[in-house]
């Protein structure tokens, strides 16, 4: 009988999260639709097969009751009507956040000290602790100088942690580089620091200032807002010197907290 319980309150709290239920098989056992997906349309009480058959009693109850977030366990304390949960788990500070890295189309989800180990020992990245920086670019190879992209940097400060992108992009039709900071956090937190960018090469130079995005936003998400520092490319190739085929780029910056 404990075990019959332990059941019926694991398949309850999978059902208070999901929106559409189903009614899976002729003995009448029900499963939530995420989980359906899970056992390959198997019921994994008898192995009928699943039906798509809404379980609208179970939606109903559901809707009339109050549940925890489901990011609790990450603490979150709220609870809600079925409805008002799901619209708050969307923009629940607790839930996982997006891995930041740009080189690549990553899956991996979680806290911000789970995303730490995870991009220095998955994707190897550089990380430097301090509040000001001081990096060289360099491409020779003229294919690279079109689409240049550089590997993610993440600074820690402040107790905080925040990731430096740089690479090509677009202006329209213009091509461009652009640098900008992210903040590994909420969009709240980020806003109280600041930062500022520095691009030069053959005694000219570029500055930018401004707030570092959450990394809530996608990396595609804030270099498609421009919000960062933008270099044109045969500019940058005339800061690089040369025949103007080789890029070579110092980008300085420098981040600090509002008070």
């Amino acid at each position: 009988m404990e075990g019959t319980d332990h059941d019926a309150r694991l398949r309850w709290n999978r059902i208070a999260g999901i929106p559409f239920l189903e009614k899976p098989c002729p003995n009448g056992h029900t499963l939530c639709s995420k989980c359906k997906s899970r056992v390959n349309n198997r019921c994994p009480s008898c192995r009928h097969e699943i039906n798509n058959i809404r379980c609208l009693a179970l939606e109903k109850i559901a809707q009339s009751l109050d549940f925890p977030c489901s990011y609790q366990s990450q603490g979150c304390h709220e609870i809600f009507p079925y409805h008002d949960r799901l619209r708050h788990e969307h923009q629940c500070k607790f839930r996982p956040y997006n891995c930041p890295y740009a080189g690549s189309e990553c899956s991996v989800t979680g806290d911000i000290s789970t995303l730490m180990v995870h991009l220095t020992n998955d994707h190897k990245v550089d990380l430097h602790v301090g509040c000001t920086f001081n990096h060289r670019y360099v491409k020779s190879n003229p294919l690279e100088v079109q689409n240049a992209t550089w590997m993610l940097t993440v600074f820690s400060c402040f107790d905080k942690h925040f990731c430096l992108h740089f690479e090509a992009s677009q202006l329209g039709n213009e091509p461009v580089y652009m640098a900008f900071l992210q903040f590994m956090g909420e969009e709240d937190e980020a806003k109280d620091f600041s930062y500022d960018l520095e691009v030069g090469g053959n005694r000219r130079k570029l500055t930018w200032q401004g707030i570092p995005r959450s990394i809530r936003d996608s990396h595609r998400r804030v270099r498609d807002s421009h919000d960062g520092l933008l270099i044109p490319r045969n500019l940058a190739l005339f800061f690089s010197g040369g025949d103007q085929q080789e890029l070579k780029l110092r980008v300085m910056g420098r981040i600090w907290k509002e008070t």
